[in-house]
């Protein structure tokens, strides 16, 4: 086990990166930070984030760490290139603190221990010796979110393969309380670093190589990504990890580079250069379709569902069916609008019914009443309910609003958006809940949609019309 490890706690290493006090370390970290403008709109799922020395790329690395600044996050995942250590794998620490100047950070050892079971993570404390794109992010964590727990992660020389299952277990914990911060540095130029692909128009070349990368990091493109790197050789310290992350992303993520700049744009000599960036990465936000948060009261979802279950166990118990008066809810402006709205029946945690009507052409009240008996006897995938049932049976309404055409599929957000396709003679529709319920991303949704319109899996691609809206979802405890 390497010297600088003491019992449960890692010590920092890389000496002469940056400032080895903790007041010297502060003030270079703030000055940092203090020369960004904060984006409080959004919050990154992930972040690429340089690992050169501060008084290099410090200024760049600001620009990221500083939309994490007074945000909610608990756990923090640092995933870097190992420089030294040589593995096919990835490695976590075996301690449980991670020392910097400004203190210790808090590795989670619950998160640590679920990777380490997957098989594909290992421990040992060693591969963070002298690793200085996992060591130089913490200052700036310990600054911008203290008490987030870190899960430092250094990944070896990783097959495609091995990439693609590092993505699928980590994506399982990229939750609106976690970040995942990719330490990467872009083109390493010069005779210093053995890469010199051309000589003429240096500071215009090297640019356009790396934005040649960035590219395919914007489109969300695993692949390609890999492709551009061996294709130009381009000397990109941190190409597993964002390949990692890539793998990760939903391909309707939002990105945004925040800073890009080179060693030589400081040093003002190209004959040897680094490049930095910081680009963050979003969960796309859902435009303004006219969804009024909140547009129902608790008294009046409360009321629907003492409705929807009086109709469905009369209907069930005496075929006769019950009015909104026979009930005696309060019959609100807002329950007297025309909405469109589905009625869905669960049974043990299973689909046991679900019909409605997307378009508003009735008063809310009625839709439900209508729809809670056709869930319960006309849907044709299921028998109908039997009075036995009925105890087993938990009742949630959706209450829609006003479907919008959208130019192409690709303005669908998942987890926000239901769908309704159509192609020729035949459609097909999604309520928002259905592909995060599922685990779907947008392509698996729309090939699911199709299969459920009659179509071939990958009819939504060409010739379809697409019709979105959202819904205020709510149901029986």
């Amino acid at each position: 086990m390497a010297k600088n490890i003491d019992a449960k706690t890692l010590k920092a290493t890389c000496q002469g990166w940056y400032p080895d006090d903790f007041k010297s370390l502060k003030i270079m970290i703030d000055d940092f930070l203090s020369k960004v403008k904060p984006d409080a709109e959004k919050d990154p799922v992930a972040l690429i984030v340089p690992h050169a020395g501060l008084a290099y790329s410090g200024q760049s690395a600001a620009y990221a760490y500083k939309t994490l600044l007074s945000k909610d996050i608990s756990n923090i995942f640092i995933l870097g290139p190992a420089h030294r250590f040589q593995t096919d794998k990835l490695i976590v620490p075996e301690s449980d603190f991670f020392q910097t100047p400004l203190g210790k950070a808090r590795i989670d050892k619950n998160i640590r221990k679920d990777l380490i079971d997957t098989g594909l993570f290992e421990p040992d404390d060693s591969a963070f010796y002298k690793e200085n794109s996992i060591e130089l992010q913490i200052p700036f964590l310990q600054i911008v979110s203290p008490e987030a727990a870190i899960i430092p992660i250094a990944a070896g020389q990783l097959g495609d393969k091995t990439i693609k299952r590092a993505a699928e277990i980590l994506k399982d914990y990229m939750t609106e309380k976690s970040v995942f911060i990719i330490s990467c540095d872009f083109t390493h130029y010069g005779y210093r670093f053995g890469y010199l692909p051309f000589s003429d128009n240096i500071k215009e070349n090297i640019k356009k190589l790396d934005y040649g990368a960035i590219a395919k990091i914007e489109d969300i493109d695993p692949d390609g990504f890999l492709s551009y790197v061996e294709s130009t050789k381009a000397t990109i310290c941190g190409y597993i990890p964002v390949s990692i992350l890539l793998n990760m992303l939903d391909k309707e993520t939002e990105t945004d580079i925040l800073n890009y700049t080179t060693s030589g744009d400081m040093t003002g000599d190209f004959s040897n250069s680094v490049s930095y960036a910081s680009i963050a990465f979003y969960k796309k936000s859902a435009p303004d379709r006219g969804l009024a948060k909140g547009n129902l009261t608790k008294l009046e979802k409360e009321s629907l569902l003492k409705l929807s279950r009086a109709v469905l166990d009369n209907y069930i118990k005496h075929k006769k069916i019950m009015t909104a008066q026979d009930t005696a809810i309060q019959l609100t402006e807002n329950l007297k609008q025309n909405r469109g709205a589905f009625v869905t029946l669960h049974k043990e945690g299973r689909l046991r019914g679900c019909i409605g009507e997307i378009f508003p052409a009735k008063p809310l009240y009625k839709v439900i009443i209508e729809k809670t008996i056709d869930s319960a006897v006309n849907d044709f995938r299921f028998s109908q309910v039997t009075e036995p049932e009925l105890v087993d049976i938990k009742i949630e309404i959706s209450v829609l609003t006003v479907p919008q055409k959208v130019n192409s599929y690709k303005d669908i957000v998942i987890d926000q958006d239901g769908i309704l396709m159509k192609k020729g003679s035949r459609g097909a529709v999604f309520l928002p809940q259905v592909a995060p319920e599922q685990g779907w991303d947008l392509e698996t949704t729309l090939m699911h949609l199709s299969q459920k319109a009659g179509l071939d899996p990958y009819a939504y691609r060409e010739g379809a019309t697409f019709e979105i809206f959202q819904a205020e979802v709510f149901s029986e405890e």
